[in-house]
């Protein structure tokens, strides 16, 4: 685990404008810079960065967030991707806290050793006229093919003699490039394959994967799990499909390497495929950082099938209400990769678009198991959506897919709720009782934009501070987070803390405003006249509940905490504005 400590030093030490930068060209305008957002489409720009409070908001689409956010977003690199990315772009190093396992670090000369063999297998395959032949038979092109560094390893045991210069190297074994057999005895992993380097976030060549040329098992041949590359969490084509998922907003997610080649070479670029494993939550989160819609495309035979229904168990915890994710089965005797060469890209898109969504092929897949006809039919309905429903955590989608399956079942959703003793998504509203502290909307939300641009200023809250509403809880979440964070907060820091976390709507709209604010106001001054007037209001609010018993009517408790309010009145009154 990555120190919380090493986190709000990177944001201190980094310039969000000159990490934006690097992805994006920004333009001055006043004392921010913006540009069109990365995240949508637009034809003026909103998407803007505060150099001075070190975080982006898109006022069209709502994206936010510090500099770790930005790469995340903008990547889909993981967290710890990104730390370490932006680490090293500053030239230090991530530590680990006390007590955890160390990561074990990439050397450099391991990127380098599958860069070189890149080039080796992409030599060979300029020499080797059979695998040409192959590919042009496949229908792709030599542009296509350079796009995705496709090469061939020819047929022979140690064909890497020629491209490394110490066979014996250790790194050969490590990369899973060389296989080292009984007594000592070394040879090439891929032989007569053509080859399709895997790329991840960053551009380095992490692993390969070989299909035979002619029959020949197994059909396609990966890289094994190595310091480089970890097959839950990489995704083929990914690299190079990055910038074509942004602009169409939307993945598809297929089977296989040539698939991905195939769709590219038609026009279709924003294909990826999983990597001789299932599709992993890793995966589905990785994607819906990129674009809106996932659309999983598989054979219609029964792998294909299966490996749509393990998508779908993995996608369910990653799901976000207003995000797509549909599935596409291909007749039987087509993949992607055939189905577009016969009937074209329109064709396929059309498909695309009239994709299954996930609760459709959910529910399809559900009622296909039982007889609805029956009460067992519909109590097994019950017992096979409560694992997949409950692991929803999208409010929104576990609403409707709730209400779905409950009037299936014959149920009431209440009734499938207390059934699976879960909490209900959306409860009944009943009216609050009326509390003695309290503090206007308002007041909240300009109390919380002081603590996000100046974070110390929530340790002057009183320690009993409590407030209603989605503002008060971030106040005090707030609170409690500089409790346990180091001396020197910043505004980035807070941001990062919260993002992904129930308060990250309320803090992304503060920021919104705080975007529009100068330089040029006194934030402490604000926030504590604000802060005494709450505490104030709350007296006189709990003073007049008091007295409107009457003199006779409190008891002598409550006459005594009249008496305390009184004094306490006095005492923030008499305090210098």
């Amino acid at each position: 685990m990555i120190p919380k400590s090493f986190i709000q030093d990177l944001l201190n030490r980094l310039d969000i404008v000159d990490v934006i930068e690097r992805y994006l060209p920004l333009k001055k305008a006043g004392a921010n810079y913006v540009a069109c957002c990365p995240f949508h489409t637009e034809k003026s720009p909103s998407f803007t960065v505060s150099q001075s409070k070190q975080f982006y908001h898109c006022f069209g689409c709502g994206a936010h967030g510090t500099a770790i956010g930005f790469v995340m977003e903008h990547t889909g690199m993981g967290f710890v991707e990104a730390v370490e990315e932006l680490a090293k772009s500053i030239g230090v190093t991530v530590p680990q806290e006390a007590g955890n396992v160390p990561q074990h670090k990439v050397a450099p000369d391991l990127y380098d050793l599958m860069q070189s063999t890149t080039r080796y297998y992409r030599e060979q395959l300029k020499k080797t006229p059979r695998a040409i032949d192959y590919l042009k038979r496949r229908g792709l092109s030599g542009e296509v093919a350079a796009r995705f560094g496709i090469g061939y390893a020819p047929d022979d045991w140690q064909n890497l003699k020629a491209a490394v210069p110490n066979y014996q190297d250790a790194s050969l074994v490590e990369t899973g490039l060389v296989i080292a057999g009984e007594e000592g005895k070394r040879y090439d992993r891929f032989r007569d394959r053509i080859m399709f380097p895997i790329v991840n976030v960053r551009g380095n060549v992490i692993g390969f994967g070989g299909r035979v040329l002619d029959k020949g098992e197994p059909k396609y041949l990966n890289s094994p799990e190595t310091t480089l590359f970890e097959k839950g969490h990489e995704l083929y084509g990914l690299f190079q499909a990055q910038k074509a998922i942004r602009a169409h907003q939307r993945v598809i997610v297929v089977e296989g390497y040539m698939d991905v080649v195939a769709l590219a070479q038609n026009g279709v670029e924003y294909a990826v495929a999983t990597l001789g494993t299932a599709t992993t939550p890793y995966h589905v989160q990785k994607l819906l950082r990129l674009c809106d819609q996932v659309v999983f495309c598989f054979d219609g035979d029964k792998p294909g099938q299966k490996a749509a229904w393990r998508a779908l168990e993995n996608a369910l915890p990653q799901l976000q209400d207003g995000k797509r994710l549909g599935f596409l089965f291909l007749p039987e005797e087509h993949d992607p990769d055939t189905y577009i060469r016969e009937f074209g890209t329109e064709a396929f898109e059309h498909e695309l678009d009239n994709s299954l969504p996930l609760s459709g092929y959910l529910l399809r897949e559900l009622t296909a198991q039982v007889d609805l006809k029956t009460q067992e039919g519909r109590s097994a309905l019950m017992q096979k959506a409560q694992p997949l429903l409950t692991a929803i955590t999208a409010p929104t989608t576990a609403l409707m897919l709730r209400k779905e399956v409950a009037a299936l079942a014959g149920v009431t959703q209440a009734e499938l709720e207390a059934l699976w003793s879960i909490k209900p998504v959306a409860a009944p509203q009943r009216p609050a009782p009326p509390k003695a502290r309290r503090a206007a909307p308002s007041g909240l939300r300009t109390l919380l934009r002081c603590m996000v641009m100046k974070p110390e200023l929530a340790r002057e809250l009183p320690n009993d501070w409590s407030a209603e509403g989605a503002e008060g809880a971030a106040i005090a979440a707030v609170a409690d987070w500089l409790r346990e964070s180091a001396d020197e907060t910043s505004m980035a820091a807070l941001i990062q803390h919260f993002q992904g976390t129930l308060h990250e709507g309320v803090f992304a709209a503060a920021q919104g405003e705080i975007m529009h604010l100068g330089e040029d106001f006194d934030i402490a001054a604000e926030f504590t006249g604000l802060l005494r007037k709450m505490q104030r209001d709350a007296i006189e609010f709990e003073m007049s509940a008091l007295l409107a018993k009457g003199l006779g009517g409190m008891s002598q408790a409550e006459r005594a905490r009249h008496e305390q309010l009184k004094q306490e009145l006095q005492q923030l009154k008499a305090q210098p504005s």
